[in-house]
């Protein structure tokens, strides 16, 4: 995953659904690290919504942590599908790191559409939820099996890094990962 390559996609981490997935603070919390380190790395971040006039809007940490982004708002699963993404940095990169919820629904239908669409896509493992683990465990394997890489937010950090002597290294080492 290459950083100058790459755009970060943080679906559906919307109010009335948070409360319901299987661990969703951990989710909500892992998503937003993976929203600063993409600013702080120069990362472009685009954030979907998803019915938000059913669903609410994304949680208050990710609107936080979205300020100055893309804020998509969508009628289908599949974020692809919807064509919200056309005109974005998720459009224009090669290389899409996915996280958000629920997992087995649209991350699953949109990681899949981008695959379909010739990006390598990259789902962060420790930043996906569903009310159900056994449903986010197999979409994850589906994912897997379709060629998706499964990845956790540290190898997203030192791969968009690459080497110890980024000059964002150091900066990067005491925020986000010690």
């Amino acid at each position: 995953m290459r950083r100058a390559h790459s755009a970060l996609l943080v679906i559906d981490v919307q109010q009335r659904l948070a409360p319901a997935i299987e661990d969703g603070r951990n989710v909500v919390a892992h998503c937003v690290w993976l929203m600063r380190l993409a600013e702080r790395l120069g990362v472009p971040v685009v954030v979907t919504e998803h019915c938000p006039d059913k669903i609410g809007a994304s949680v208050e940490a990710i609107l936080q942590a979205a300020a100055g982004v893309q804020v998509c708002a969508k009628r289908m699963f599949s974020a692809v599908a919807d064509g919200c993404l056309v005109g974005s940095a998720v459009h224009e990169c090669e290389d899409i790191v996915v996280c958000g919820t629920e997992t087995h629904v649209c991350v699953q239908q949109t990681a899949l559409d981008l695959t379909h669409a010739g990006k390598r896509v990259f789902l962060v493992a420790d930043a996906v939820g569903s009310r159900r683990p056994m449903d986010r465990d197999v979409a994850i394997e589906r994912m897997r099996g379709h060629g998706i890489d499964i990845v956790t937010r540290e190898m997203v950090a030192f791969e968009w890094l690459e080497n110890g002597d980024d000059p964002l290294f150091g900066e990067v080492n005491r925020e986000f990962l010690r």
